[in-house]
C-alpha cells in the first residue's frame, strides 16, 4: 500500500469535534422535547465525529495510523456518564473493526480509557469551569501516557516517534481544553438565557401584583359595605337580594382579576394551540388595566375575531410585554390603542401610544437581550416578544417618532382547522 504521510485531516478531526458540540447545543436549546432525551442526544452527537475521525484518519507513518476519537469518546463519557460511555463504546470498537479488522490491543486500549472515564465523570460533573478544564487535560494526559505503555508491553511493532508524541501525547489535552471550554461557555449561556427570561416574567408579575392590588382592593371594599348594609334589620327580602346581588358581582370580578393573573404567573407548558386574537388579547388588556391606571394611560381597543396557532401562555407573554412596553413610554399618561383586522390570510394586531418614541438606533436594536431604553430595562421582555412572534412564524414592524408615539405592528398567519394559511 502506497501510503501518503500527510497530517491534512487533523484539521478535518476538530472541525467535527467542534461542530458536533455546537450541533449538541443547539438541538438542546431549540428542542425542547430533545432536551428530555440529553444523554441520547449527546451519544448521537458524539459519535458522528468518532465515526467521521476513523473515517479520515491522520497518517503519522506506515505502520501507525492516528485520529482523535478518543476525544468525543471522552467528552461523551464525562458528560453522559457511563451509560453514554457504554453506547460509545460500542460504536468506536464496532467501527474500528470494521474498519480495520479486529485487533486485542485496541479492544483492552478503549476498555481501559472507558473504565477510567467513567469512574471519573461523576466527579467531573460537579467541578466548575476552570475545574473541568485542567481534570479533563490531566485525564487525556495520563490515558495517553498510560495506553501507550500498554501498548509498548502488548505489542511488539508498536513504536513511539517523535510525531506520535506529538499527535497522541502533546495534541488532544489542548484539543480537550478547546472542547470542555466551548461545551462549558455554551451551557452556561443557555442557562443564563433562561434564568434572565424567568427573572423578566417575574418582574412582570410583581409589577401586575402591585397594580392588581389596587384593583382588587375596590371591588373588596364595595363588598365589605353591602355586608354591613345587609347588618340592618329593617330591610326588606328584595333589597337584601339587590345586595347580594352586588356582592356576588364584585367578588367575582375579584375573582377574575386574580385568575388572569395567576394563569399568567404560572410556568408555561410547551405545547401549541389555536390561538382567538380577540379573546386572549382581551384578557391580557384586563389584566393591565389596573396598572395603566396607575400610570393615568387610558386604553381603547378595537379587536377583530381572528385565529392564530401557538403557545397561548407565550402569546400572552409576548403581548403583555408590548403592550406593557407602550404604557411605560408614556410617563406622563396617555393614550394606548390596540387594534387587530384580518388582512387576506394574516391577522394584524397594531399596538399604539403617544409617548417618548424611538429613534433609528433603539428601533434597529428592539429585541436584543440586555439592550434597552428604559433606565432599568434589560430589554429581555422585548426579546421574549421578538421571539415569540418568530416562533409562531410571524414578523413585527416598527414605526416611531420621538415625542410623538411608537406603532408596533404585529403580523400573524391566520389559522384555521385543518389548515394554515402558513405552514
Amino acid at each position: 500500500m502506497n501510503f501518503i504521510y500527510i497530517n491534512q485531516n487533523i484539521l478535518d478531526n476538530l472541525f467535527y469535534i467542534l461542530v458536533s458540540i455546537l450541533i449538541y447545543y443547539i438541538l438542546l436549546d431549540h428542542g425542547k422535547r430533545l432536551s428530555q432525551y440529553g444523554k441520547t442526544l449527546i451519544t448521537a452527537c458524539m459519535s458522528i465525529p468518532i465515526i467521521l475521525c476513523m473515517k479520515f484518519p491522520i497518517y503519522i507513518d506506515e505502520y501507525c495510523v492516528h485520529d482523535l476519537r478518543q476525544i468525543p469518546f471522552i467528552i461523551g463519557t464525562l458528560y453522559g456518564g457511563w451509560p453514554v460511555g457504554a453506547a460509545l463504546l460500542v460504536i468506536i470498537l464496532t467501527f474500528r473493526f470494521a474498519f480495520y479488522g479486529f485487533n486485542l490491543l485496541t479492544l483492552i486500549v478503549y476498555i481501559v480509557i472507558f473504565i477510567i472515564t467513567a469512574l471519573f465523570s461523576s466527579k467531573f460533573k460537579n467541578f466548575n469551569r476552570k475545574n473541568k478544564l485542567n481534570s479533563s487535560i490531566l485525564l487525556i494526559l495520563f490515558l495517553g501516557i498510560l495506553t501507550s505503555s500498554i501498548s509498548l508491553v502488548m505489542s511488539d511493532y508498536f513504536q513511539i516517534t517523535e510525531a506520535y508524541v506529538f499527535y497522541f501525547i502533546i495534541l488532544p489535552p489542548f484539543i480537550i481544553a478547546l472542547a470542555v471550554y466551548i461545551m462549558e461557555i455554551l451551557k452556561d449561556a443557555i442557562l443564563i438565557r433562561t434564568q434572565m427570561i424567568r427573572l423578566e416574567k417575574m418582574e412582570v408579575v410583581s409589577q401586575l401584583a402591585a397594580s392588581i392590588s389596587h384593583e382588587v382592593r375596590n371591588p373588596l371594599t364595595v363588598v365589605k359595605g353591602f355586608v354591613q348594609l345587609l347588618k340592618a334589620h329593617d330591610l326588606t327580602q328584595d333589597v337584601k337580594e339587590q345586595y347580594i346581588e352586588h356582592v356576588v358581582r364584585e367578588l367575582n370580578s375579584a375573582e377574575s382579576i386574580i385568575s388572569e393573573y395567576l394563569a399568567f404567573a404560572k410556568p408555561a407548558i410547551e405545547k401549541v394551540d389555536p390561538i382567538s386574537i380577540n379573546r386572549e388579547i382581551g384578557y391580557v388588556l384586563e389584566m393591565i388595566k389596573p396598572l395603566a391606571s396607575m400610570n393615568l394611560v387610558t386604553i381603547s381597543e378595537q379587536l377583530t375575531p381572528g385565529i392564530t396557532r401557538g403557545n397561548v401562555q407565550h402569546f400572552k407573554q409576548c403581548f403583555l410585554n408590548l403592550i406593557k412596553n407602550g404604557i411605560e413610554a408614556m410617563p406622563d399618561g396617555g393614550e394606548l390603542s390596540i387594534v387587530s383586522y384580518v388582512n387576506n390570510f394574516d391577522i394584524i394586531i397594531e399596538i399604539s401610544d403617544n409617548g417618548i418614541g424611538m429613534n433609528k438606533e433603539q428601533i434597529n436594536r428592539f429585541g436584543e437581550p440586555y439592550y434597552s431604553s428604559k433606565e432599568k430595562g434589560t430589554g429581555l421582555g422585548s426579546m421574549v416578544a421578538v421571539k415569540t412572534i418568530q416562533t409562531m412564524n410571524g414578523t413585527l414592524h416598527i414605526t416611531s417618532l420621538l415625542n410623538k408615539g411608537t406603532t408596533i405592528s404585529v403580523t400573524l398567519p391566520v389559522y384555521q382547522e385543518g389548515y394554515s394559511a402558513k405552514q
